[in-house]
């Protein structure tokens, strides 16, 4: 009876003892699985941060389809380009552009976009615009016939103007574009420094259909020696538009809607543009393209009129124009910036850009399906400053036809200066956003106690297959 205790006894301490060791084994694996999760999950967001600066680092060498490198372009734009743009855009001439919002969409219903109240606006009362703004509009529609549209107030138009007025220049249709720029029946004035090119909600399928279109059906993505030169071109200018449009989105964005907080979204701006080099190096692109086209028209720009009423303004836009065109460090640096003399060479040139000249109306007709306006405002406004680039390099040849000058009307000098500035600013924040603490310390920390959390429960589910 004895022995049969002393045997019970020492099964259950052989038993104690192993459970005993089994639980310090358990213990043990745990702090070694710790270990390895801290070192393999710092070694992974080192990578990740050493991903990131590589994507947001500035880019050497000579920008593609270019005659400029990239350390010129960040150099002369930060020091001269951008400075005299922010402050040109800000005049009177400058801020104030026409615009057709009211269009239907010529290549499917309009199946509406935001889902509240306030993506736009309807008119102002007439009573509210000086009698300057309304005598250069014609058969305007009825403010009864001007339906509001629904969708989130950050996508509404401030059509809030002040009492100054342009006077009228030259008024002549784009042929690289579609809308009917002669048409003053329709269209209206915004303020675009009440406008800004921001997030407003606009997303889904109805913001990814335009963009779908626009690649699939008027320039698909090329693959290197399979695309001639022009096509590339068209491809390239437009995906540098749509990264300079994506930056700005991410830049200027809503980040808490209930405190009304706006501000960088970071992650979303690494996400959609400077995780892919290819949309940094089109952006630029699109940059030296425009850029070129300001350049070339410098004779015209320089002696147009920027007259609005306001002497003192109108001053200084036009001072400003002469230092953006003349400017020594600008053409010490970068000279030529696109050399569009390489283009529509051969027999088939006349065809190519006849092709390529309706895919770029296509896309600019496919602004009216935008469905917030203010994103419709800014894309209507951004292809019309495209087009007039294209105009200004491929539709006009003062050495072969000088009985034919370059003419350009306000609303597409407006567009081209606008468009300039915008890429001027997303070149600039590309240079701007590095992986900050802010950026990467947040994931960082959310993803380890991720790892943790997953740790604890397999240990959890270790232990209680533990015999008892």
């Amino acid at each position: 009876m004895v022995e049969n205790c002393d045997n019970k006894i020492g099964k259950k301490s052989a038993k104690g003892e192993k459970r005993g060791k089994i639980k310090w084994g358990v213990i043990g694996a745990f702090v070694v699985l710790m270990a390895a999760i801290a070192v393999t999950y710092n070694h992974a967001q080192n990578h990740k941060s050493c991903l990131c600066s590589q994507d947001a680092r500035k880019y050497t060498g000579i920008v593609e389809d270019c005659c400029c490198d990239y350390e010129t372009v960040d150099t002369v734009n930060g020091a001269v380009l951008h400075p005299l743009l922010q402050e040109l855009v800000k005049t009177p001439f400058f801020r104030y552009y026409k615009v057709k919002l009211w269009c239907d969409c010529p290549f499917w219903p309009d199946d509406g976009m935001c889902k509240l109240r306030d993506c736009s606006v309807c008119e102002c009362p007439d009573n509210e615009f000086p009698e300057l703004f309304k005598k250069p509009i014609k058969n305007s529609l009825s403010f009864d016939d001007l339906k509001c549209q629904e969708g989130k107030p950050q996508g509404a138009v401030d059509r809030t103007l002040d009492s100054k007025a342009f006077r009228g220049w030259i008024e002549v249709d784009n042929p690289w574009t579609e809308d009917d720029e002669t048409d003053n029946s329709e269209m209206t004035y915004v303020n675009l420094q009440l406008n800004p090119e921001r997030y407003t909600g606009y997303t889904g399928p109805s913001a990814r259909r335009i963009w779908d279109a626009i690649y699939s059906e008027n320039c698909p993505k090329y693959t290197s020696g399979q695309i001639c030169q022009e096509k590339r071109v068209l491809y390239k200018l437009i995906s540098g538009l749509h990264s300079s449009i994506s930056i700005h989105i991410a830049s200027d964005y809503l980040l808490d809607e209930a405190k009304n907080l706006w501000g960088r979204n970071l992650e979303l701006m690494h996400d959609r543009v400077l995780r892919y080099p290819d949309r940094v190096k089109n952006l630029y692109f699109t940059f030296m393209f425009v850029l070129r086209a300001v350049t070339k028209a410098a004779n015209y720009l320089e002696q147009a009129e920027y007259d609005t009423g306001n002497h003192v303004e109108d001053l200084k836009a036009q001072s400003l124009m002469k230092q953006l065109l003349y400017n020594p460090k600008l053409q010490a640096a970068c000279p030529l910036p696109f050399d569009e003399a390489k283009l529509w060479q051969g027999q088939s040139g006349p065809e190519l850009k006849m092709e390529i000249q309706k895919n770029f109306k296509n896309i600019s007709a496919l602004m009216d399906c935008v469905g917030c306006e203010k994103c419709r405002l800014w894309g209507k406004l951004q292809v019309l400053g495209l087009g007039t680039a294209l105009k200004i390099l491929f539709s006009v040849d003062a050495e072969k036809h000088p009985n034919s000058p370059l003419q350009l009307q306000r609303n597409e000098v407006i567009a081209l200066l606008n468009l300039l500035h915008r890429l001027s600013e997303s070149v600039k924040l590309v240079n701007e956003v590095v992986p900050s603490a802010e950026f990467t310390s947040k994931p960082r920390l959310h993803g380890f106690f991720s790892l943790w959390q997953r740790a604890h429960e397999t240990v959890r589910t270790f232990r209680l297959t533990l015999p008892l």
